[in-house]
């Protein structure tokens, strides 16, 4: 038997007292572990809830990608540039030495007036609530506009900053009311041109943008297709242009004199610069800059190329003789057809309505003007109008995903042509009144026309009290 020393032997002895105390913990101790392993449980589940409505919130939460604010921006900037000088350049070119300027001044002037009227209403009355046929005045003088606010694009949680939106939109109106002078150059009063500019922008030009692509617009809710202006501004601007030709009259001398363009290099040098700024305009209006634009930028290569070599044939063939004219004209036809489609057909789409839109504008500039018996001094109507109406209705065509496009598995080739004509001749009607309603105002107050001698003269010297070119 082994002995042990007294201290030993208590310690041995509060062992065993306590040992019944520790199996009792123990037995609790089993008895709570399923229910720490539920504790556990439910705190790792909480956790992934907490994570995924974190996940959630970041998902619905705005995105503002620097990418496509910088792309809008340079967009924005790109149709400025398609304006002044682009434009400018090209209907400068188009006219005699002696009225040179004021086509520049009237273009440019145009353009700033529609700008600024485009910042203090137009905004609003376009894109500023919902409506069929109009939006509202919420937005009046840019009221609640702040560098937080945010427009929409195409992706639902995408927006852009609504200060680059508006300047986005400010100049597709811009560029659209400046086009119109090109129908009635060499021999319209200025103040006839910035008094009719105002009331067409106001009541036709509004209106139909909002229809388009405005919240509740009418056309775009009976799905109407245009990418970035077939309706709002080509055809829009060249039914407004026509109106004004048939009004003011035919320019002295037209049909007995010679009347030629002065400097076909400036209308060249106009045309690239069209071309060039059109990038901004058809891409940029995807909004985003996603495989969209992409598509949208090709598309904008291919069919202004496609249309100058088809025009450059129909010339070779009928003529003779390529000029060009022809082919800087071409190319600005292309670039008008393509515009409604350039987000939605493939690019053998593109090219294919860049050749028709090439081949047809060619007898829009002679054999549709001479059965509208209209001097339309710079052939607004000719390429803006009937190319405008070939690509908005070839966009109901080639946007089938069968021929390329991005159209749904539904999609109905049929539906959608019927669709974009509804659009085309909603926009002939409405421009076309506005129009008249306006001509008719500008000729009761101010005066349509400049009087013969001031004509014959020409209206930089009677207008603008310069000259381009001194002898």
């Amino acid at each position: 038997m082994t002995h042990f020393d007294s201290d030993t032997r208590h310690a041995m002895n509060t062992l065993d007292a306590a040992t019944p105390s520790r199996r009792a913990w123990g037995r609790t101790a089993a008895r709570l572990m399923p229910f720490a392993g539920l504790l556990v449980a439910t705190a790792a589940q909480a956790q992934d809830g907490l994570a995924q409505a974190a996940d959630a919130a970041a998902a619905a939460a705005p995105i503002v990608d620097k990418g496509d604010v910088a792309w809008l921006m340079v967009s924005t900037l790109l149709v400025v540039l398609m304006t002044i000088p682009g434009l400018a350049l090209f209907y400068g070119g188009l006219v005699r030495a002696k009225n040179v300027l004021s086509v520049l001044m009237q273009v440019t002037a145009v353009f700033s007036v529609i700008v600024l009227l485009w910042a203090i209403y137009g905004y609003s009355l376009a894109f500023g609530g919902e409506g069929l046929i109009i939006a509202g005045f919420d937005k009046l003088f840019l009221a609640g506009v702040t560098p937080d606010s945010l427009a929409d694009t195409f992706t639902d949680n995408v927006k852009l900053p609504e200060y680059v939106f508006i300047a986005f939109q400010a100049t597709f109106a811009g560029i659209t009311t400046a086009l119109i002078v090109g129908s009635f150059a060499e021999r319209i009063k200025f103040s006839a041109v910035l008094l009719f500019s105002v009331l067409w922008f106001t009541f036709a030009y509004l209106p139909i943008a909002h229809m388009v692509w405005g919240a509740g617009g009418y056309l775009l809710g009976h799905g109407a297709l245009d990418f970035a202006g077939g309706t709002v501004v080509h055809i829009n601007a060249a039914v407004a242009g026509l109106v004004g030709a048939w009004m003011i009259g035919k320019r002295t001398g037209y049909g007995r004199e010679a009347i030629k363009p002065h400097n076909l290099t400036f209308t060249m040098v106009g045309a690239a610069l069209l071309w060039v700024g059109w990038f901004g305009f058809n891409a940029g209006s995807n909004l985003e800059a996603t495989s969209g634009a992409a598509l949208a930028f090709l598309n904008t290569l291919l069919a202004p190329a496609a249309a100058a070599l088809s025009w450059s044939a129909v010339e070779a063939i009928t003529k003779g003789k390529p000029s060009m004219l022809g082919a800087a004209s071409g190319v600005v036809a292309g670039l008008v057809a393509i515009t409604p489609a350039c987000g939605s057909v493939g690019p053998m789409g593109a090219i294919l309505i860049g050749l028709i839109a090439g081949a047809l504008c060619v007898w829009g500039v002679t054999g549709l003007k001479r059965l509208l018996n209209a001097d339309d001094s710079l052939d607004v109507f000719g390429v803006h109008g009937l190319g405008g109406i070939i690509g908005a209705i070839l966009t109901g065509v080639f946007t089938a995903p069968g021929l390329g496009g991005t159209g749904g598995d539904d999609f109905s080739i049929g539906a959608q042509v019927w669709v974009q004509t509804l659009g085309v001749l909603i926009t002939i009607g409405w421009s076309g009144l506005v129009a008249l309603v306006a001509f008719f105002i500008v000729k009761a107050t101010v005066g349509l026309r400049v009087n013969e001698e001031t004509e014959r003269e020409g209206l930089d010297i009677n207008s603008h009290g310069e000259s381009a070119y001194e002898s």
